[in-house]
C-alpha cells in the first residue's frame, strides 16, 4: 500500500533542523535552519559571509590594455579584466568550501541552495561531493534582501 504525504507535509520534513538553506549572491550568503519544531517551522540565520565587490569600472584600470602584432599598423584593444565576475567566482569558492566544512563535521543532512542562476553555476563547480550529495533542491532566484520570513514562503512555495 503506497501512501502519499500533503505537500504541507512534504515541506516540514524538507526543512527540518538538519536541512540547511543557503540564500546566496555576489556578495553576501546566508546560512538558514528551522529553529523550531517541525509543526512551527521558523527559518533563523545560524551564518553569515559577507563580501565587498563593487562595480568592476570602480576595480580595474581605466583604459584597456593594447597589443601589437609586431612591426607594422596592426594594433588591438586587451578585453579589460571583469573584477565584478571574478570577485563573485572567488566568493563562490568560499562559500563551496564553508559548506564542505559544515558537511564534513556532520552539522547538516540536506541543503537547500537559493542563488542567482550564474552563483548556482559557479557554486556548482565548487562544490565537494560531500556537499552535492546533500543538495536536495536549488532555487534559482535572488533572495539575499528578503526577510528570512519571505524566504521561507518561497522555498516552502517551490
Amino acid at each position: 500500500m503506497t501512501t502519499y504525504q500533503s505537500e504541507s507535509e512534504m515541506v516540514n520534513v524538507i526543512l527540518n533542523r538538519q536541512t540547511w538553506v543557503l540564500v546566496a549572491d555576489g556578495e553576501k550568503a546566508l546560512f538558514l535552519r528551522n529553529k523550531n519544531d517541525m509543526s512551527n517551522v521558523q527559518l533563523g540565520i545560524i551564518h553569515q559571509l559577507n563580501q565587498t565587490n563593487p562595480a568592476t569600472r570602480e576595480q580595474g584600470t581605466d583604459k584597456p590594455g593594447r597589443s601589437s602584432s609586431g612591426p607594422g599598423l596592426g594594433r588591438a584593444a586587451v578585453e579589460d579584466t571583469d573584477w565584478h565576475e571574478l570577485s563573485k567566482k572567488r566568493f563562490a569558492k568560499e562559500i563551496a568550501d564553508t559548506l564542505y566544512s559544515h558537511a564534513h563535521k556532520g552539522e547538516f543532512e540536506r541543503l537547500v541552495i537559493v542563488a542567482p542562476p550564474f552563483m548556482l553555476g559557479e557554486m556548482r563547480q565548487e562544490f565537494h561531493k560531500e556537499v552535492s550529495d546533500k543538495i536536495v533542491s536549488e532555487i534559482p532566484k535572488t533572495l539575499t534582501n528578503h526577510s528570512t520570513n519571505d524566504i521561507q514562503t518561497i522555498v516552502e512555495e517551490s
